[in-house]
């Protein structure tokens, strides 16, 4: 994996949008493959992640024509119409796509195998196969990780499942199940978590039912979907707002970002925090909030990040602790042990990769403490631990550092953000 060095930067200014919501574009193209007819999707995030999920579903059968680089159609198969593949399915990299095919594939008829790349070869599944397997799914697991066997059943029984952590995937995967099964599915969350799955069913006609602390999904007669307009993805809006806000001068507008609200909480943080964010020509789009965000340059404090909040910004708590790192205090985080077990263990690849730019970060189990210095960090060289939000919060780094930072592994960020250098390079003023 290639090295890239990212200089200081003075400010950042301009005007920019950031490539389709990953989230929601995978969830299109899923949920679009158990619906009735063709389902358009604009605004499609390509990202290498997503790129997994379409040759999933044409694994399956599905016919996906791309009509464009972020405009897609979907051909449906209906909610029993997936076919067992010859071959075990590559998931690449994409924890969000083996969790939630596995909810799918749950009810469908046939064996599917489901592998992946090495680094999603340990990721934990059995806290998808537990709660599916109580819906009488037949699901095996290599001593609960990938690869995953679903033997597929049209004999799913409705359940009440208490998620024992906060997941939106494993949420996801349940509600999935639930549109073959038997009864009303309802999962109970400790804490709010994404709710596009929740959305995308009740767009595509589903009996969806949502409650501050959970949801409860009917079986399905048909889904349709029609279009799927995708918003920007505000994780990848965030390392620029962060950026922006980090470097004096800065003063940059991103249009068209998603703004779900179970999506934006580093925007409640960084506000506590003392930034300058506004948001302005805020609308909806199939059950989804987008807007423009507007950003300037401000002076931090330190503030602490709550259990409860985790969910909310699980994808930027990286960007939280460099934030945390040059606000003016000591800040922590609590209640993230969920971080261990992502593309990299992130509490360790954060803490060790910001430690050697010369910021004070220190490792707790569920987190970490920052001594906040109100000054550029000196830079030097970071790897990404083959992780894409460790390889963004590099470069961001590498902005508001003295002397720039070298990020090993750099290419990783093509799993989630491809074009991510040469954007974040048309809006740095040196």
């Amino acid at each position: 994996m290639g090295v890239t060095k990212v200089e200081p930067a003075g400010a950042l200014a301009g005007h920019i949008a950031v490539p389709g919501d990953k989230s929601i574009s995978h969830r299109a193209v899923l949920i679009g493959a158990l619906c009735e007819g063709e389902t358009r999707v604009r605004g499609f995030g390509r990202a290498a992640d997503t790129e997994s999920t379409i040759a999933a579903v044409r694994a399956l059968g599905v016919e996906v024509a791309e009509e464009s680089d972020d405009e897609l159609v979907v051909h449906g198969l209906g909610l029993r119409g997936l076919q067992p593949p010859a071959a075990p399915i590559d998931c690449g990299n994409a924890g969000t796509l083996i969790r939630l095919l596995t909810g799918i594939l749950a009810g469908q008829r046939g064996r599917f195998e489901l592998t992946g790349d090495e680094s999603l070869r340990t990721r934990p599944m059995d806290r998808v196969a537990e709660p599916l397997s109580r819906m009488r799914a037949q699901i095996a697991t290599a001593n609960g990780l990938p690869p995953v066997v679903v033997e597929g059943t049209d004999a799913l029984r409705a359940i009440d499942y208490a998620l024992p952590i906060a997941s939106a995937q494993v949420k996801s995967a349940i509600l999935l199940a639930a549109l073959n099964a038997d009864g009303t599915t309802t999962v109970v969350e400790p804490a709010p978590t994404r709710d596009h799955t929740e959305l995308m069913l009740r767009a595509a006609g589903a009996g969806v039912r949502q409650r501050p602390s959970s949801v409860s999904v009917e079986p399905a007669g048909r889904l349709s979907l029609g279009e799927v307009v995708v918003p920007g993805d505000f994780s990848a809006a965030a390392p620029f707002v962060v950026a922006a806000t980090l470097l004096p001068g800065s003063e940059l507008t991103i249009h068209d970002v998603g703004l779900n609200p179970r999506r934006t909480g580093l925007l409640d943080v960084l506000e506590r925090m003392g930034a300058r964010v506004s948001v302005f020509n805020r609308r909806r789009a199939g059950g989804e909030w987008i807007g423009d965000l507007d950003v300037h340059s401000a002076e931090l404090t330190a503030t602490d990040i709550a259990a409860e909040e985790v969910p909310l910004m699980v994808d930027e708590l990286p960007l939280f602790a460099l934030a945390a790192a040059v606000a003016r205090g000591n800040s922590r985080l609590r209640g993230a042990g969920e971080l261990r077990v992502k593309e990299s263990d992130r509490i360790e690849s954060v803490t060790n990769g910001l430690k050697t730019l010369g910021m004070r970060i220190r490792e707790r189990d569920d987190g970490f403490e920052v001594r906040g210095v109100p000054t550029r960090p000196t830079g030097g060289r970071m790897p990404s631990e083959g992780d894409h939000r460790i390889a963004v919060l590099a470069a961001v780094a590498g902005l508001v550092s003295r002397e720039g930072v070298e990020v090993g592994g750099a290419d990783a960020v093509a799993i989630s953000f491809p074009g991510f250098f040469d954007l974040l390079d048309s809006v740095s003023r040196r």
